[in-house]
Protein backbone atom coordinates (compact mmCIF):
# COMPACT_ATOMS: atom_id res chain seq x y z
CA UNK A 1 0.00 0.00 0.00
CA UNK A 2 1.59 3.25 -1.22
CA UNK A 3 2.14 5.81 2.06
CA UNK A 4 1.20 9.48 1.76
CA UNK A 5 3.79 11.40 2.61
CA UNK A 6 1.78 14.93 3.50
CA UNK A 7 0.81 15.76 6.92
CA UNK A 8 -2.70 16.53 7.51
CA UNK A 9 -1.42 20.43 7.47
CA UNK A 10 -0.24 19.80 4.03
CA UNK A 11 -3.41 18.09 2.80
CA UNK A 12 -5.46 20.90 4.69
CA UNK A 13 -3.11 23.61 3.37
CA UNK A 14 -4.07 22.56 -0.18
CA UNK A 15 -7.67 22.56 0.12
CA UNK A 16 -8.09 26.26 1.19
CA UNK A 17 -8.54 29.31 -0.24
CA UNK A 18 -4.97 31.58 0.24
CA UNK A 19 -6.18 33.71 2.80
CA UNK A 20 -6.92 30.61 5.37
CA UNK A 21 -3.60 28.91 4.08
CA UNK A 22 -1.92 32.25 5.26
CA UNK A 23 -4.00 32.04 8.43
CA UNK A 24 -2.85 28.31 8.66
CA UNK A 25 1.13 29.31 8.29
CA UNK A 26 0.58 31.84 11.15
CA UNK A 27 -0.61 29.75 13.34
CA UNK A 28 -4.96 30.88 13.71
CA UNK A 29 -7.27 28.24 14.63
CA UNK A 30 -8.98 27.39 11.04
CA UNK A 31 -12.98 26.91 11.49
CA UNK A 32 -14.65 24.01 9.88
CA UNK A 33 -15.13 24.26 6.21
CA UNK A 34 -17.75 26.91 5.09
CA UNK A 35 -20.65 25.73 3.72
CA UNK A 36 -20.08 29.06 1.44
CA UNK A 37 -16.98 30.08 -0.79
CA UNK A 38 -17.27 33.50 -1.67
CA UNK A 39 -14.57 34.55 -4.53
CA UNK A 40 -12.83 37.97 -5.58
CA UNK A 41 -10.36 39.43 -6.89
CA UNK A 42 -8.26 42.05 -7.94
CA UNK A 43 -5.96 44.88 -6.28
CA UNK A 44 -3.08 43.81 -4.92
CA UNK A 45 -3.18 47.08 -2.94
CA UNK A 46 -5.92 45.76 -0.67
CA UNK A 47 -4.62 42.07 -0.32
CA UNK A 48 -3.06 42.38 3.12
CA UNK A 49 -6.03 43.91 4.25
CA UNK A 50 -8.52 41.73 3.21
CA UNK A 51 -6.43 38.57 4.48
CA UNK A 52 -6.85 39.38 7.97
CA UNK A 53 -10.61 41.26 7.53
CA UNK A 54 -11.90 37.87 5.57
CA UNK A 55 -10.13 35.63 8.23
CA UNK A 56 -11.87 37.40 11.23
CA UNK A 57 -15.39 37.38 9.44
CA UNK A 58 -15.06 33.48 8.99
CA UNK A 59 -14.17 33.05 12.28
CA UNK A 60 -17.30 35.10 13.51
CA UNK A 61 -19.17 33.85 10.45
CA UNK A 62 -17.92 30.05 10.12
CA UNK A 63 -20.78 29.33 6.90
CA UNK A 64 -19.02 31.43 4.90
CA UNK A 65 -15.27 32.02 3.67
CA UNK A 66 -13.68 34.84 1.28
CA UNK A 67 -11.38 33.39 -1.69
CA UNK A 68 -9.88 36.62 -2.68
CA UNK A 69 -7.17 36.50 -5.70
CA UNK A 70 -4.70 39.56 -5.38
CA UNK A 71 -4.17 39.55 -9.29
CA UNK A 72 -4.04 43.52 -9.69
CA UNK A 73 -7.12 45.96 -10.27
CA UNK A 74 -7.04 45.11 -14.31
CA UNK A 75 -7.70 41.92 -13.38
CA UNK A 76 -9.99 41.56 -10.84
CA UNK A 77 -12.38 44.24 -13.04
CA UNK A 78 -12.17 41.99 -15.74
CA UNK A 79 -12.97 38.85 -13.74
CA UNK A 80 -15.79 41.13 -12.40
CA UNK A 81 -16.91 41.62 -15.88
CA UNK A 82 -16.89 37.81 -16.73
CA UNK A 83 -19.20 37.10 -13.69
CA UNK A 84 -16.17 34.61 -12.48
CA UNK A 85 -16.30 36.25 -9.19
CA UNK A 86 -18.22 37.56 -6.60
CA UNK A 87 -16.74 41.10 -6.55
CA UNK A 88 -14.24 43.28 -7.70
CA UNK A 89 -11.67 44.79 -5.85
CA UNK A 90 -9.75 47.84 -7.85
CA UNK A 91 -7.87 51.14 -6.10
CA UNK A 92 -9.45 53.21 -9.15
CA UNK A 93 -12.83 52.85 -9.71
CA UNK A 94 -14.39 51.40 -12.67
CA UNK A 95 -14.50 54.03 -15.97
CA UNK A 96 -17.44 54.18 -18.23
CA UNK A 97 -15.99 51.80 -21.06
CA UNK A 98 -15.62 49.14 -18.10
CA UNK A 99 -19.32 49.85 -16.94
CA UNK A 100 -20.70 49.63 -20.46
CA UNK A 101 -18.99 46.31 -20.41
CA UNK A 102 -20.25 44.73 -16.99
CA UNK A 103 -23.80 44.52 -18.94
CA UNK A 104 -25.80 46.03 -16.04
CA UNK A 105 -25.74 48.42 -13.12
CA UNK A 106 -22.99 48.71 -10.88
CA UNK A 107 -22.56 49.42 -7.51
CA UNK A 108 -18.74 50.79 -6.71
CA UNK A 109 -18.35 50.90 -3.05
CA UNK A 110 -14.74 52.47 -0.66
CA UNK A 111 -13.26 49.40 1.23
CA UNK A 112 -9.65 50.67 2.22
CA UNK A 113 -7.50 53.70 2.18
CA UNK A 114 -3.54 53.74 1.60
CA UNK A 115 -0.33 55.11 0.63
CA UNK A 116 1.81 54.04 -2.47
CA UNK A 117 5.17 55.04 -0.82
CA UNK A 118 8.35 55.81 -3.04
CA UNK A 119 11.02 52.94 -1.66
CA UNK A 120 14.28 52.85 -3.54
CA UNK A 121 17.87 50.34 -2.63
CA UNK A 122 21.27 52.22 -2.30
CA UNK A 123 24.60 50.27 -1.09
CA UNK A 124 25.01 53.36 1.04
CA UNK A 125 22.35 54.81 3.22
CA UNK A 126 21.70 57.93 3.59
CA UNK A 127 20.05 59.18 6.90
CA UNK A 128 16.74 60.13 7.15
CA UNK A 129 16.16 58.63 4.04
CA UNK A 130 16.68 60.46 0.51
CA UNK A 131 14.70 63.16 -0.50
CA UNK A 132 13.14 63.60 -4.24
CA UNK A 133 11.65 66.75 -5.26
CA UNK A 134 7.93 66.22 -6.92
CA UNK A 135 9.93 67.23 -10.03
CA UNK A 136 12.72 65.15 -9.47
CA UNK A 137 10.35 62.20 -9.12
CA UNK A 138 8.98 63.37 -12.07
CA UNK A 139 11.73 63.70 -13.86
CA UNK A 140 13.52 59.95 -12.45
CA UNK A 141 9.96 58.48 -14.22
CA UNK A 142 10.78 60.22 -17.59
CA UNK A 143 13.85 58.85 -17.51
CA UNK A 144 15.41 62.34 -17.66
CA UNK A 145 17.29 62.03 -14.49
CA UNK A 146 19.30 58.46 -14.62
CA UNK A 147 22.09 58.42 -12.10
CA UNK A 148 21.46 59.02 -8.43
CA UNK A 149 24.27 61.15 -8.14
CA UNK A 150 22.44 63.59 -10.56
CA UNK A 151 22.96 66.94 -9.70
CA UNK A 152 19.28 67.69 -8.73
CA UNK A 153 19.44 64.76 -6.33
CA UNK A 154 22.57 65.77 -4.93
CA UNK A 155 20.80 69.49 -4.78
CA UNK A 156 18.55 68.11 -2.49
CA UNK A 157 20.41 66.05 -0.28
CA UNK A 158 23.90 68.43 0.98
CA UNK A 159 26.38 66.26 2.14
CA UNK A 160 24.66 62.70 1.53
CA UNK A 161 27.56 60.68 -0.34
CA UNK A 162 25.34 59.45 -3.48
CA UNK A 163 26.51 56.82 -5.67
CA UNK A 164 27.66 56.83 -9.37
CA UNK A 165 24.98 54.03 -9.90
CA UNK A 166 22.42 53.86 -12.79
CA UNK A 167 18.31 54.58 -11.33
CA UNK A 168 16.61 51.55 -12.81
CA UNK A 169 12.66 52.49 -12.27
CA UNK A 170 10.29 49.53 -11.27
CA UNK A 171 6.99 49.89 -12.31
CA UNK A 172 3.83 47.63 -12.25
CA UNK A 173 3.92 45.13 -15.47
CA UNK A 174 -0.11 44.25 -15.14
CA UNK A 175 -3.52 46.36 -14.93
CA UNK A 176 -3.14 48.33 -11.55
CA UNK A 177 -4.74 51.11 -9.47
CA UNK A 178 -1.53 51.45 -7.42
CA UNK A 179 -0.25 52.96 -10.88
CA UNK A 180 -3.32 54.82 -10.95
CA UNK A 181 -2.90 56.62 -8.00
CA UNK A 182 0.50 57.23 -9.02
CA UNK A 183 0.37 58.61 -12.44
CA UNK A 184 -2.79 60.56 -11.63
CA UNK A 185 0.11 62.06 -8.86
CA UNK A 186 2.60 62.88 -11.74
CA UNK A 187 -0.19 64.21 -13.96
CA UNK A 188 -0.61 66.14 -11.19
CA UNK A 189 3.03 67.79 -10.68
CA UNK A 190 4.19 67.02 -14.17
CA UNK A 191 2.75 68.67 -17.41
CA UNK A 192 5.36 67.10 -19.33
CA UNK A 193 4.14 63.55 -17.78
CA UNK A 194 0.40 64.37 -17.92
CA UNK A 195 1.14 65.21 -22.10
CA UNK A 196 3.36 62.51 -22.97
CA UNK A 197 2.27 59.81 -20.66
CA UNK A 198 -0.95 60.63 -18.79
CA UNK A 199 -2.67 58.75 -16.12
CA UNK A 200 -4.00 54.97 -16.35
CA UNK A 201 -3.70 51.47 -14.75
CA UNK A 202 -1.44 50.67 -17.75
CA UNK A 203 0.94 53.21 -19.22
CA UNK A 204 4.06 53.42 -21.10
CA UNK A 205 6.96 53.95 -19.18
CA UNK A 206 9.06 56.46 -20.79
CA UNK A 207 12.17 55.44 -18.55
CA UNK A 208 14.89 53.57 -20.63
CA UNK A 209 16.15 51.84 -17.78
CA UNK A 210 13.29 50.46 -16.39
CA UNK A 211 11.78 47.15 -15.36
CA UNK A 212 8.30 45.52 -14.34
CA UNK A 213 6.88 43.55 -11.57
CA UNK A 214 3.37 41.99 -10.85
CA UNK A 215 1.37 43.39 -8.41
CA UNK A 216 2.98 44.92 -5.30
CA UNK A 217 4.58 42.34 -4.42
CA UNK A 218 6.45 42.23 -7.65
CA UNK A 219 7.83 45.92 -7.23
CA UNK A 220 8.09 45.50 -4.04
CA UNK A 221 10.82 42.23 -4.71
CA UNK A 222 12.49 43.66 -7.64
CA UNK A 223 13.57 46.90 -5.82
CA UNK A 224 14.64 45.00 -2.91
CA UNK A 225 16.71 42.67 -5.49
CA UNK A 226 18.08 45.41 -7.41
CA UNK A 227 20.34 47.80 -6.24
CA UNK A 228 20.19 51.20 -7.80
CA UNK A 229 16.14 50.49 -8.21
CA UNK A 230 13.39 52.97 -7.14
CA UNK A 231 9.26 51.84 -7.14
CA UNK A 232 6.38 53.08 -5.98
CA UNK A 233 4.52 50.61 -3.14
CA UNK A 234 1.90 50.66 -0.98
CA UNK A 235 2.60 51.38 2.46
CA UNK A 236 1.72 48.06 4.21
CA UNK A 237 4.18 46.12 1.87
CA UNK A 238 7.57 48.57 2.54
CA UNK A 239 6.69 47.93 6.20
CA UNK A 240 6.15 44.35 5.83
CA UNK A 241 9.37 44.08 3.90
CA UNK A 242 11.68 46.86 5.79
CA UNK A 243 12.10 48.54 2.83
CA UNK A 244 13.98 52.32 2.41
CA UNK A 245 11.35 54.90 1.89
CA UNK A 246 12.26 58.36 0.27
CA UNK A 247 10.95 61.95 1.40
CA UNK A 248 9.09 63.25 -1.08
CA UNK A 249 8.00 67.47 -1.37
CA UNK A 250 4.26 67.24 -0.60
CA UNK A 251 2.12 70.45 -2.42
CA UNK A 252 3.14 73.08 0.48
CA UNK A 253 6.89 72.16 0.24
CA UNK A 254 7.06 70.16 2.97
CA UNK A 255 9.40 66.87 3.43
CA UNK A 256 7.48 63.86 4.30
CA UNK A 257 7.25 60.21 4.05
CA UNK A 258 4.39 57.95 3.65
CA UNK A 259 2.77 57.11 6.87
CA UNK A 260 -0.38 56.51 8.14
CA UNK A 261 -1.13 60.19 9.68
CA UNK A 262 0.13 61.81 6.04
CA UNK A 263 -2.57 59.51 5.02
CA UNK A 264 -5.37 60.13 7.18
CA UNK A 265 -4.23 63.94 6.70
CA UNK A 266 -4.51 63.67 2.84
CA UNK A 267 -8.02 62.44 3.29
CA UNK A 268 -9.03 64.67 5.30
CA UNK A 269 -8.64 67.44 3.08
CA UNK A 270 -11.84 65.74 0.90
CA UNK A 271 -14.35 64.75 3.31
CA UNK A 272 -16.76 63.48 0.13
CA UNK A 273 -15.67 60.50 -2.24
CA UNK A 274 -17.88 58.95 -4.85
CA UNK A 275 -16.93 56.85 -7.85
CA UNK A 276 -16.83 59.90 -10.19
CA UNK A 277 -15.50 61.86 -7.68
CA UNK A 278 -12.14 60.17 -5.85
CA UNK A 279 -8.45 61.20 -6.08
CA UNK A 280 -7.32 63.02 -3.31
CA UNK A 281 -3.54 62.94 -4.76
CA UNK A 282 -1.56 65.79 -4.21
CA UNK A 283 -3.91 67.27 -1.95
CA UNK A 284 -3.11 71.07 0.13
CA UNK A 285 -2.04 70.57 3.60
CA UNK A 286 1.46 70.47 5.70
CA UNK A 287 0.93 66.74 6.59
CA UNK A 288 -0.77 65.36 3.04
CA UNK A 289 1.07 62.47 1.87
CA UNK A 290 0.51 63.31 -1.78
CA UNK A 291 0.18 59.86 -3.27
CA UNK A 292 -2.87 58.59 -0.91
CA UNK A 293 -6.01 57.22 -2.34
CA UNK A 294 -8.90 54.71 -1.69
CA UNK A 295 -9.52 51.01 -2.73
CA UNK A 296 -13.16 49.92 -3.98
CA UNK A 297 -15.53 47.13 -4.54
CA UNK A 298 -17.46 46.27 -7.11
CA UNK A 299 -20.96 44.43 -7.15
CA UNK A 300 -23.45 44.36 -9.58
CA UNK A 301 -26.77 46.39 -8.73
CA UNK A 302 -29.06 43.43 -9.56
CA UNK A 303 -27.87 40.07 -9.14
CA UNK A 304 -28.94 37.08 -10.14
CA UNK A 305 -28.23 34.89 -7.58
CA UNK A 306 -29.89 36.46 -4.67
CA UNK A 307 -28.38 34.10 -1.51
CA UNK A 308 -25.07 34.89 -2.87
CA UNK A 309 -25.08 38.50 -3.37
CA UNK A 310 -26.54 38.83 0.25
CA UNK A 311 -23.48 36.88 1.92
CA UNK A 312 -21.49 39.28 -0.14
CA UNK A 313 -23.07 42.24 0.78
CA UNK A 314 -23.37 41.70 4.36
CA UNK A 315 -18.90 40.51 4.05
CA UNK A 316 -18.87 43.64 2.72
CA UNK A 317 -21.02 45.91 5.21
CA UNK A 318 -18.68 44.42 8.02
CA UNK A 319 -15.66 45.13 5.95
CA UNK A 320 -16.55 49.05 5.63
CA UNK A 321 -17.20 49.56 8.94
CA UNK A 322 -16.70 47.10 12.47
CA UNK A 323 -13.58 45.40 9.72
CA UNK A 324 -11.90 48.68 9.71
CA UNK A 325 -10.74 48.31 13.42
CA UNK A 326 -7.92 46.76 12.31
CA UNK A 327 -6.76 48.70 9.47
CA UNK A 328 -3.78 50.33 11.83
CA UNK A 329 -2.75 46.94 12.90
CA UNK A 330 -1.96 46.48 8.84
CA UNK A 331 -0.65 49.79 7.72
CA UNK A 332 -3.74 50.64 6.17
CA UNK A 333 -5.88 54.19 7.61
CA UNK A 334 -9.50 53.24 8.37
CA UNK A 335 -12.34 54.76 6.22
CA UNK A 336 -13.34 57.94 7.98
CA UNK A 337 -17.03 58.10 9.47
CA UNK A 338 -18.02 59.63 6.65
CA UNK A 339 -16.25 57.53 4.32
CA UNK A 340 -17.77 54.25 5.58
CA UNK A 341 -21.54 55.99 5.55
CA UNK A 342 -21.03 56.32 2.01
CA UNK A 343 -20.39 52.94 1.50
CA UNK A 344 -22.70 51.89 3.23
CA UNK A 345 -25.15 53.20 1.26
CA UNK A 346 -23.66 52.66 -1.74
CA UNK A 347 -24.26 48.53 -0.11
CA UNK A 348 -27.66 49.68 0.46
CA UNK A 349 -28.23 50.21 -3.44
CA UNK A 350 -27.80 46.37 -3.99
CA UNK A 351 -31.50 44.72 -4.71
CA UNK A 352 -31.55 41.50 -2.39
Amino acid sequence: MRRNFFTRRERLSASLSPILVLALSLGFIIPALAATQLTGAGSTFDYPFFSKAFYFYSQKHPEVTVNYQSIGSGGGIEQFINKTVDFGATDVPMNADELKRAGAPVVQVPVALGGVAITYDLPLLVKGGIKLSRQALADIFLGKITKWNDPEIAKLNPGATLPDLPIIVVHRSDGSGTTYIFTDFLSNVSKEWKDKVGTGKSVQWPAQNSIGGKGNEGVAGQVRQTPGAIGYVELAYVIENKMTEAQLENSSGKWLFCTLRSVQAAAATKPEVSATDFSIVDRSGPNSWPISGYSWAVLYQDPTDKARAKLTHDVMEWTVTDGQSIAKDLDYVALPENVQETAKKALAQIKL
